[in-house]
């Protein structure tokens, strides 16, 4: 009887022991990973930007970059990934390690739109990352040569259903931001518009400026200089109030097409199961950066307006996006192989 239960308070013992060291690991782990994320960051930090560098997407990132990585006290490496129309770059931070040392500089075009017009996107915008915040909008324009018979939004219109053909618009490319916009807007107003792909931004303006195309729906930033210089007319701009930097220039809505609004923007996000802790940290720090005067005027003066903001309303922008522009892209029929 001694015998057993001398064994049977031996196996307990060993149980609890197991139990116990079982209960000091989970408890160590715990802990470490508690002290690895308050610790975070304690090394440099990859902003990886999809495109190619010398766009407003690139310099408005790296402007970012270098403001966010002092309030973090650790640097912000840009790692320029272009392809695909941002597909490329953006899918490699989907399968990166969700510690917060790789980030991705989302862009409206390739977060909500690309998965609408390519056949196979490798990511899931709603699944595959962790909003950030949206650093802010980069408002769109329409413009006319000057030798085109139009002042006005009215005036476009007009012309578009008068003008045999219609009226023939320039953009950077198929299922870009503003081409998106022209589809909209055309289903909106039923004007007679028809699309002009280019494969950037800067050929479209060429041919504007030469006459070759009436119009081109670009970013403010791309167009400014010209607008002020009088080579090119101002029409109307997509946002919900007017662009600082052309206060005389319309807005879609003012020229009565109702909650026309169709803007840019760019933000940050981190791979999916990065740790709350860090995004809210990152979402404080990037709405600092966001609200310091001096990268305020510095992303005014790339076109593009500040919008500091929760992490959770950048979600919500993402989601709305995504389902608002894939009525638009089936509806248009846009679609690349």
């Amino acid at each position: 009887m001694n015998k057993k239960s001398n064994s049977v308070n031996s196996a307990r013992r060993s149980l609890l022991s197991t139990a116990g060291l079982t209960l000091i690991a989970t408890l160590g782990g715990l802990l470490g990973m508690a002290h690895a994320q308050d610790a975070w960051p304690n090394k440099t930090i990859r902003l990886v930007v999809p495109f190619t560098p010398g766009g407003v997407t690139d310099t408005s990132g790296r402007l970012i970059a270098e403001y966010l990585g002092k309030r973090l006290g650790q640097p912000i490496i840009v790692d320029n990934k272009p392809g695909a129309s941002g597909n490329i770059g953006t899918s490699l931070v989907k399968t990166a390690v969700p510690d917060g040392y790789t980030l991705v500089l989302g862009f409206d075009g390739t977060m909500v739109i690309n998965p609408h017009v390519f056949a196979k996107t490798p990511f899931d915008t709603t699944t595959d990352f962790a909003p950030v915040g949206k650093i802010g909008d980069a408002i769109l324009i329409l413009v006319a040569n000057p030798e085109v018979p139009v002042k006005s939004l009215s005036d476009v219109i007009a012309l578009s259903k008068a003008q045999q053909g219609g009226l023939s618009f320039g953009t950077s490319g198929t299922g870009g931001t503003p081409h998106i916009a022209g589809e909209l807007l055309k289903a909106r107003t039923n004007a007679n518009l028809t699309h002009v792909p280019y494969k950037g931004g800067g050929q479209a303006m060429t041919d504007v400026l030469g006459g070759t195309i009436p119009l081109v729906y670009t970013a403010v930033a791309g167009a400014y200089g010209h607008v002020q210089s009088g080579k090119l007319r101002a029409i109307a701009v997509s946002s919900a109030r007017r662009a600082t930097a052309l206060p005389d220039v319309p807005t879609f809505i003012e020229s009565g097409v109702p909650d026309f609004v169709v803007n840019s923007w760019v933000g940050i996000l981190a791979p999916a199961k990065t740790p709350a802790a860090i995004v809210t940290r990152l979402n404080t720090e990037l709405n600092a950066v966001l609200n310091d005067a001096t990268v305020r005027e510095k992303l005014r003066l790339m076109g593009i307006e500040a919008t500091p903001g929760s992490a959770e309303q950048f979600n919500s922008e993402i989601k709305r996006d995504l389902a608002r522009y894939g009525q638009v892209v089936k509806s248009a029929g846009i679609r690349i192989e």
